[in-house]
């Protein structure tokens, strides 16, 4: 061929060519022209009849060039609200919203097929509430698959691409508690989306991750680069996590797993692993404060990390997955702030196991944690199964500079310095409950010791530690602990304590100690600031013996002796909801015996005055075993006893419906309760009591606290211009529920005050509300208290006689019932003098004994019973002037509200409601 063919065939193929890019162009460029119209149309079309949330866009594009080559049709201003109940919220805000059209079905279908999604400069807010509902759900799927597509149908979404660029991404699902946040968000994903079972194929690109599980951050700030691999059954909802290559910062993860949501759960089997990573780059993943110390510090080594979670969660059935971590560290070297002695050869070889996401079955097994500094070195192993009663196998050896350890790590707030020294093997269950302790030997040493920190501008210095521990049979009986000696100087003041503790089934001891520490500035060493405490101990003591000695008396073998002086202490302890302020208490020890000298402590707005003696002190505080006993004199000028009551939240009764435990109410305090091991002994006298709304003036007796009751003789008080005495029994056997049974005298009370100014009288005797006069009291109860310190009614009995000197009754409904079914007008405010009462309670009745007593010519006698909770069968005959000889019977039936009186002797006796605990 020569050169002329050559260069013909060339013109036309280049003539042609040029004709086809010519032609190819004027389509594209007329296509969305031609088609423009149509593709708007379908557009609305589709998000009126395909999209529960409302849609708005400021204009359309129709190009080939914004997404080449694909034809796209572009939303610019593009907002979506979401899905109900987030109807009103946005979902989607974008500058740009790109739909890739398929051609063939924009040029030969009656229908339009969508297969691409492109999101430019956007905003997605994916909301997730309590209930599971969600605001994404802004596609309505067709319900079922149409056999055939008509005129004028709408487009359809089959997509295949989904691109998202420099966008921000917020998911927060109050459903599982986890949020995040992802912004410089990229995403690229394909598959046939339209499928029921698909492939996702994802990269992902975050500039910055943020992830909170319970408003707890876990990420913060990570850059992630991400390609995955997803298999998605849109049927079951379950998702298969087939290749998953993370890069979170510098370190590269590989997680795989599965996930399916449940009727009432998920079922999940996740694996995060990173293999053979740089020690560095596993610090850049931390969080944001752990960065600040990463940029000062020098790491290497080499680290695997193995994370699993399987297994279902259900909430309603208590069922969760099983956590696994395992963690390795190889020849590790930390260098913070180019410290002169780094940590080399650090070998860590970590696995934990969380069965079912329970502490108690918690496993930590660390095979291996090593280090080096410089000639110093710790070396150690330890196993721990469980929390309650812990198996413990653990092996330590080290001899470490505290201040070169301290600079090298950078640990934080805090400056250590010392020589640490420790040795030991510890093996066994730790069960307090069955005198069972690990086998151990072990023996620890600090010299030189030095603790400081920002809270506090002094430190503790000149710390001096000398510890053995040994227990060769596993048990605490043969447990033996010597620490000689122990010494620290803070603030100018030396303390020096020597202790040689054994046997600690039967504590045997020999401890000295004196100094003074100032507890408020030592606190501030260790805490946060705003938070404060006060006071000061001073001691000089010695104390050697035997815990059974104490307990059976055998003082002549003790040796105790000293003084402790206390100044402004706050004791919280768990049986009062309040601190305990001991003011002053200068403490005199001999033998078994702790002498009060004018004791000065308060309670909330309590406040007491103590002389006395404790027994048992030492063994009580140091082992908790034991009586603590004691007698004192108490003196008060005022005492709130709600203050006392514990702050245990509980559902108890309404006091509306007479206290019969039916119907819940809100949290309440909880009785008081007195503990088990107390045997203390009070005469006490109190110039104010407050109680229940009850104020009780000169109040005195005797008290006795033992075995958890409390007792009280010969008490006697003023309320209401009346004196009162009583002798009581209390014993609180759950935080809600309390027993108590009293004797009471009351001599001449003015029956008004009462029922003005006492809750319980009140409440008891409602048919006192417009009575006037004098009566005295003299009556036995038994019965319990509900969680607010308020008896339960169907669980009273008792006897008694209320002694009426001069009462009259106004206004008494079922006394003006009377005057009119008889016709008697001077019934209507009978008065009464000289009669006593008989009654008795029981299952929530009030029995009344029949009793006499003559008001204007008239001769009444009443008897009958009525309930606490003002229901009547009162029996009653109306004697009539001049002797009474004939009367009229009546039947009093109803309420207190709204009795009901007929005439005659038939009447049914009224329900009991007999207690739920007998």
């Amino acid at each position: 061929m020569n050169v002329a063919k050559v260069k013909t065939i060339v013109v036309k193929a280049t003539k042609y060519i040029g004709i086809g890019l010519v032609v190819i162009l004027g389509l594209m460029f007329l296509t969305p022209i031609v088609f423009s119209e149509k593709l708007k149309e379908e557009i609305k079309k589709t998000a009126n009849k395909k999209l529960a949330g409302e849609m708005n866009y400021s204009d359309v594009d129709v190009s080939f060039f914004k997404h080449f080559p694909s034809l796209t049709l572009t939303l610019n201003d593009f907002k979506l609200n979401g899905s109900a109940p987030f109807q009103k919220e946005r979902f989607i805000n974008a500058k740009e919203v790109s739909f890739g059209i398929n051609l063939s079905s924009l040029i030969f279908g009656k229908s339009i097929n969508i297969d691409e999604i492109y999101l430019l400069n956007s905003t997605i807010n994916i909301k997730v509430t309590k209930n599971g509902l969600a605001n994404y759900n802004v596609y309505i799927a067709d319900k079922e698959a149409p056999k055939e597509i008509k005129n004028g149908e709408s487009a359809a979404i089959k997509l295949e691409r989904i691109e998202i660029v420099n966008s921000q991404l917020v998911y927060d699902d109050k459903s599982t508690q986890v949020h995040f946040d992802a912004f410089g968000f990229n995403y690229l994903g394909k598959g046939d989306l339209s499928q029921d079972i698909f492939d996702l194929y994802s990269k992902a690109k975050i500039d910055k991750l943020n992830i909170l599980y319970q408003n707890e951050h876990y990420l913060m700030n990570k850059k992630v680069d991400a390609d995955l691999i997803t298999k998605i059954n849109i049927n079951s909802l379950s998702f298969v996590f087939e290749q998953n290559d993370l890069m979170i910062n510098q370190l590269p993860v590989d997680f795989k797993g599965k996930f399916d949501f449940l009727k009432d759960g998920y079922n999940m089997d996740f694996i995060i692993n990173s293999n053979n990573s740089n020690l560095h780059d596993l610090f850049t993943a931390f969080p944001p404060k752990y960065i600040t110390w990463l940029s000062k510090t020098e790491i290497k080594g080499k680290t695997d990390l193995l994370l699993t979670l399987k297994g279902k969660y259900i909430e309603s059935k208590k069922i969760a997955p099983d956590l696994n971590l395992d963690f390795k560290i190889r020849e590790g070297f930390v260098n913070y702030n180019k410290s002169a002695f780094p940590v080399s050869n650090l070998n860590l070889d970590l696995s934990t196991k969380l069965p079912s996401l329970n502490p108690d079955l918690l496993i930590v097994n660390t095979k291996k944690l090593d280090l080096t500094i410089n000639k110093d070195y710790i070396k150690s192993n330890f196993y721990v199964k469980g929390i309650q009663t812990p198996e413990i196998n653990a092996t330590f050896d080290s001899k470490i500079d505290l201040e070169k350890l301290n600079k090298a790590l950078g640990i934080p707030d805090i400056e250590l310095k010392g020589t640490l020294a420790a040795k030991g093997t510890a093996k066994g269950k730790f069960d307090n409950k069955n005198s069972i302790f690990p086998v151990t030997n072990a023996n620890i040493s600090l010299k030189n010791g030095y603790i400081k920190t920002e809270f506090y501008p002094n430190a503790i210095t000149n710390i001096k530690i000398l510890t053995t521990v040994k227990n060769q049979k596993g048990t605490f009986k043969d447990l033996k602990i010597i620490l000689k000696p122990a010494e620290l100087t803070f603030e100018g003041k030396p303390i020096f304590i020597t202790a040689n503790l054994s046997d600690f089934d039967d504590l045997t001891y020999d401890i000295k100690a004196k100094g003074i520490l100032n507890i408020s500035r030592i606190y501030k060493v260790f805490s946060q600031k705003g938070l404060d405490v006060d006071g000061s101990i001073k001691a000089n003591l010695v104390l050697k013996g035997k815990q059974s000695d104490a307990e059976k008396g055998n003082y002549s073998k003790l040796h105790n002796k000293g003084i402790l002086e206390l100044r402004n202490i706050l004791i919280a302890t768990e049986y009062l909801p309040k601190k305990f302020l001991i003011k002053e208490g200068i403490f005199k020890i001999n033998q078994d015996k702790m002498s009060f000298n004018n004791f000065l402590a308060a309670y909330g707005q309590s406040d007491f005055r103590m002389n006395g003696y404790l027994q048992n002190v030492f063994n009580f505080v140091t082992t908790n075993k034991g009586i603590l006993r004691g007698s004192f004199t108490l003196n008060s000028n005022y005492i709130n006893a709600d203050e006392f009551m514990s702050q245990t939240q509980v559902n108890t009764t309404n006091p509306t419906t007479a206290n019969s435990e039916t119907k819940p109410t809100s949290p309440t305090t909880g009785v008081i309760i007195i503990p088990n091991n107390l045997d203390l002994h009070f005469q006490a006298n109190a110039q104010k009591v407050n109680f229940n709304e009850l104020t009780l003036n000169q109040a005195k007796g005797t008290m006795s606290m033992k075995k958890g009751k409390l007792t009280m003789q010969n008490t006697g008080f003023n309320r209401i211009g009346c004196a009162v005495t009583m002798d009581a029994n209390y014993h609180a056997t759950t935080p809600e529920t309390a027993f108590f049974d009293y004797a009471i005298k009351a001599n001449d009370f003015d029956i008004k005050k009462a029922y003005n100014e006492i809750k319980t009288f009140r409440e008891m005797a409602s048919a006192a509300e417009k009575a006037q006069g004098i009566i005295a009291l003299e009556y036995k109860l038994k019965g319990r208290l509900n969680a607010n310190m308020e008896p339960i009614y169907p669980s009273l009995v008792g006897n008694g006689i209320v002694s009426v000197k001069d009462i009259k009754m106004y206004g008494m409904k079922m006394f003006n019932i009377v005057a009119k079914k008889t016709g008697k007008g001077e019934m209507k405010n009978p008065e009464l003098s000289k009669v006593q009462i008989k009654s008795s309670i029981k299952n929530n009745i009030i029995t009344l004994e029949r009793f006499k007593f003559k008001f204007a010519g008239f001769r009444p006698r009443i008897e009958g019973t009525t309930s606490l909770d003002g229901r009547l069968n009162i029996k009653m005959r109306l004697g009539l002037p001049p002797l009474g000889i004939l009367g009229i019977p009546m039947i009093i039936t109803g309420n207190k509200d709204n009795p009901k009186v007929k005439i005659g002797r038939k009447s049914e006796d009224l329900e009991e409601t007999k207690d739920s605990i007998q």
